[in-house]
């Protein structure tokens, strides 16, 4: 639905681009504002449009709550995603909203935090989750696995990496989002099919019980996060 045409739109790297002809998306605030170019918010869609769901079987009333709720003043229909748009008004998917932070006002993808931290060397895989913050709204905490490089002396700390990390996220995408703290782990929580659970990482984060762990492929690994950031915040 929003997508270049070739030979048509000029593209550029990482950018959904332009609606469809006979689709209409918009970007919105929060309160349903049509947001500027050149800033971010919640993608909608503000026209029907060839195909839509007409509605969800055996649950209408989910039908409405899922998609049309959330605007319903202004008639759009909500698609989940979090998006910015750039001045040239291309288009760029931040994500499912579950899967986008709001830290200081800015929204940012986990997806983003997550790729920049791999793109240092020393980290081979990442998980990002937005905590609640009192002062930013949301804060990031980032659960790192660091790559074993070999090599003459001591391995750096978990203070040492993560002060590293943090200032290397910080330079890739900006102050705003440098991790309020980096977790190093010897494991993430994954189901049987390779799927990190966020869910559960965020309970860790927010110091709240862990929910259903029966999907994981190893279930002791959540608790062993979880007594580490617990050892961490008493430290």
């Amino acid at each position: 639905m929003i997508s270049p045409l070739p030979g048509v739109t000029a593209t550029k790297p990482g950018s959904a681009t332009a609606p469809l002809p006979g689709i209409s998306a918009e970007v919105v605030d929060q309160s349903g504002q049509l947001a500027p170019d050149g800033s971010g918010g919640l993608l909608v869609l503000t026209e029907p449009w060839p195909s839509m769901l007409r509605g969800v079987w055996g649950d209408r009333q989910r039908f409405i709550d899922t998609y049309w709720a959330r605007f319903e003043q202004q008639g759009y229909y909500f698609a989940g995603d979090g998006v910015t748009r750039d001045t040239d008004g291309y288009l760029w998917l931040l994500g499912r909203v579950d899967d986008v932070m709001k830290v200081s006002g800015h929204l940012l993808a986990t997806a983003e935090v997550e790729s920049a931290l791999v793109a240092h060397p020393r980290v081979a895989e990442a998980a990002v989750v937005g905590a609640s913050d009192p002062i930013t709204g949301q804060g990031i905490v980032a659960f790192v696995i660091l790559r074993d490089l070999g090599g003459d002396g001591p391995a750096p700390d978990a203070h040492t990496i993560g002060s590293e990390l943090r200032e290397h996220v910080a330079h890739t995408l900006g102050p705003i989002a440098k991790p309020r703290h980096i977790m190093v782990v010897s494991e993430l929580p994954k189901t049987r099919s390779g799927k990190i659970m966020r869910r559960l990482l965020l309970d860790i984060a927010e110091h709240r019980s862990l929910g259903d762990t029966t999907t994981l492929a190893d279930p002791a690994v959540v608790q062993l996060i979880a007594d580490g950031m617990t050892t961490a915040s008493e430290d």
